[in-house]
């Protein structure tokens, strides 16, 4: 186990390197899986947000316009409606041509129903009069949905294909033979001599420069919501990596801790000495229970054991730091120090031995062998922070963190399950919510010699072996 935690740095140095493309390529997949949600949800909101605007219309287009004539117009609400209903079932994160071309076909649509005469109206009315009734305001509720469901660039080119569809429908409008000359000059003779008056009023005038102003404006809006589009995505995106950096957290610290660094980051940005409790724990004679068993079988066990012990460092407040092949390396008071850090540690030792007892009650029942649990505890001055570069990792290093390595280790010696350090067992003493219980089964022994440490360590051990 010594071996182990003296050489654990040097492999994670050794991955390091080659985990820093990885961990980039890693958040990226995790933000674009988030924009990707995120857009299916969003889809299903605009095509919802479609069909709402299009019941409002339908509603309000009788009041508008009491005339039979309207029902042109209500059905062809339906058909925007079934283009809704279409993109729902096409729609996808990504490009999508029959999604676009459903897109164009809102688009055409309604240039269509703006620039062509009603076919149901009994008013002999010029061409120019379609644009009188300002329905161009209308492509503005399609611009708005789309915003909730596709990319800004979709939301940038939607405002340039409906500049060119409506372009056109004005073009063939222009195009289009005069059929109210006689109109048009009655309302000159009764104009007089002012031309900007004429060009207001005469029913038979397209507008050109109206239409420009419209173009003009709904690119400019198109051109905002994209751009708002986009920092929205981008937001999304650094969101994403937090709750990614959040989850990496919450595989080290405990549930209480994560909610901290989710804060204030300062403890792990920052290299200090900080008094802190060290445990490590280990399955003891692993190397000899793997030996000949089939792998899986060895990785099923280590994963229960991991799962046990990882419980019990987070139920206890404590901070996993690594794992070390068949044990682990957990501290209490990272990143911040506690009032009952080595209270804490002593207790999970005692439950981590507890909840071993427990899984091989449970091992014994499907005709499996026990295993046996190890733990060294020590309590003193260690040295924490980032290490790395780019792919940075919390660290704690430091003769304590050996110590208590080499305590672990003394559990064989002994035959104990659990080696506590007499300095571990005088500050848990003089912590808060201590009991005579926590410390009922510890034994003194003579202190021993460490290596690393200049002067021999008080140590207590467990009286009970884990069974």
């Amino acid at each position: 186990m010594s071996a182990l935690a003296e050489t654990a740095d040097i492999t994670n140095l050794r991955s390091e390197a080659a985990g820093r493309a990885d961990a980039q390529q890693e958040t990226q997949k995790f933000a674009e899986a988030a924009i990707a949600d995120s857009k299916r949800q969003g889809l299903l909101l605009a095509v919802r947000a479609r069909w709402v605007a299009l019941a409002v219309i339908a509603v309000t287009l009788p009041i508008i316009n009491p005339n039979w004539d309207v029902i042109y117009y209500i059905v062809m609400l339906g058909f925007f409606a079934l283009i809704g209903w279409a993109q729902l079932k096409v729609g996808k994160v990504g490009r999508s041509q029959p999604e676009l071309f459903l897109i164009f076909c809102d688009l055409a649509l309604i240039t269509f129903l703006t620039v062509v005469p009603n076919p149901l109206s009994t008013e002999n009315w010029p061409i120019g009069m379609q644009f009188r009734f300002e329905t161009f305001i209308y492509f503005f509720v399609f611009l708005a949905t789309a915003t909730l469901a596709y990319s800004w660039r979709t939301v940038f080119a939607m405002g340039f294909w409906t500049s060119a569809v409506w372009a056109i429908g004005v073009g063939w409008a222009y195009l289009q033979p005069e059929t109210h000359a006689e109109l048009s000059e009655r309302v000159r003779a009764a104009i007089g001599s002012d031309p900007r008056m004429f060009h207001i009023i005469n029913p038979t005038a397209i507008g050109i420069p109206a239409r420009f102003q419209e173009i003009t404006v709904f690119l400019i809006v198109a051109m905002t919501l994209a751009l708002a589009v986009r920092r929205s995505n981008a937001l999304l995106i650094s969101h994403a990596g937090i709750e990614r950096e959040r989850a990496n957290l919450a595989r080290y610290f405990s549930p209480n801790v994560v909610n901290q660094l989710s804060v204030n980051d300062e403890p792990l940005t920052r290299v200090h000495t900080q008094d802190v409790a060290v445990l490590f724990a280990d399955i003891v004679g692993f190397t000899t229970y793997a030996d000949g068993r089939d792998p899986r079988d060895v990785i099923g066990t280590l994963r229960q054991f991991h799962e046990r012990m990882e419980r019990e460092v987070f139920r206890h407040g404590g901070t996993l730091d690594k794992y070390l092949g068949d044990g682990l390396m957990a501290t209490f008071g990272t990143p911040f120090a506690g009032d009952s850090d080595a209270l804490n540690a002593l207790r999970c030792a005692r439950g981590m031995v507890a909840s071993i007892a427990e899984l091989n009650r449970e091992r014994k029942d499907r005709n499996e062998p026990p295993i046996q649990v190890s733990v060294g505890l020590h309590y003193g001055q260690v040295v924490l922070g980032d290490i790395g570069l780019n792919r940075l990792e919390f660290a704690v290093i430091g003769t304590t963190v050996n110590a208590a390595s080499r305590l672990e280790a003394l559990t064989r010696e002994f035959g104990c399950a659990i080696v506590v350090s007499d300095a571990l067992v005088r500050q848990a003493r003089a912590e808060t919510n201590q009991s005579s219980a926590d410390f009922a089964l510890l034994v003194e022994q003579p202190a021993q010699i460490i290596r690393g440490l200049e002067q021999p360590v008080g140590i207590w051990t467990c009286a009970h072996v884990a069974a």
